[in-house]
């Protein structure tokens, strides 16, 4: 089996020391390097060429512009950011800065697993607290006027698209939102639908552009 090639980038040493000890424990993954500044994670990227980068969103020289700079170099990359910040204004930078996925520190060892996972296949991975705070936040006018007037999603539209944006699957849209799958699916599809849009990529690309992940201000 291939292992998936990890390196950690963050200033405590202690955290790094538990995070390696976990992903070394795991018959899939393999951690290649590790780095305490922002700048030394992306001298390790083009170094090392790993699968996956695990990123502290505030480590010295700023984990998002890490981030960027690793994913314009090497777009191929996938990018996790780690926080102790459940703010979704952090998570819309870290999107926006070309990160795959974002887990808080204080995430159990299995749900950080699933997140390197995730992105490395290709995944977008939002931890579930703040992925709840995003689908919350109310579907305000300054995403309204984004779209086409004639094609205006409901509340209920955007909240399962914001979820799906987010990495989460329609059984898991189902149980958060008390619907059926059924019906998660006939949202999912007519809100697609209404922006023009095929396959997740299209919506993953399509809310970062137009602020569907954003909070609205003054909320």
């Amino acid at each position: 089996m291939k292992k998936l090639r990890v390196i950690l980038a963050d200033d405590h040493g202690v955290l790094r020391a538990g995070l390696r000890a976990l992903l070394d424990e795991q018959a899939d993954l393999e951690v290649v390097g590790e780095a305490e500044t922002a700048e030394t994670a992306v001298r390790l990227a083009e170094e090392l060429r790993p699968d996956v980068a695990v990123v502290d969103v505030r480590m010295p020289g700023d984990g998002l512009v890490a981030a960027r700079r690793m994913k314009q170099e090497h777009p191929e990359l996938a990018v996790l950011i780690l926080s102790q910040y459940d703010d979704p204004a952090y998570v819309h930078r870290a999107l926006s800065a070309g990160a795959s996925g974002y887990a808080l520190k204080h995430s159990s060892g299995q749900e950080l697993l699933l997140a390197i996972r995730a992105v490395a296949r290709g995944g977008v991975y939002v931890h579930p607290e703040v992925a709840r705070v995003l689908v919350e936040q109310p579907w305000g006018p300054r995403q309204r006027k984004l779209l086409a007037p004639a094609q205006l999603l409901s509340e209920r539209e955007a909240q399962v698209l914001r979820l799906a944006a987010l990495g989460h699957t329609t059984e898991q849209i189902a149980a958060y939102l008390f619907l059926s799958i059924r019906t998660v699916e006939t949202y999912k599809r007519r809100g697609m639908d209404k922006l023009g849009l095929t396959g997740r990529a299209a919506l993953v690309r399509y809310a970062l552009e137009h602020g569907l992940l954003e909070e609205e201000p003054g909320s």
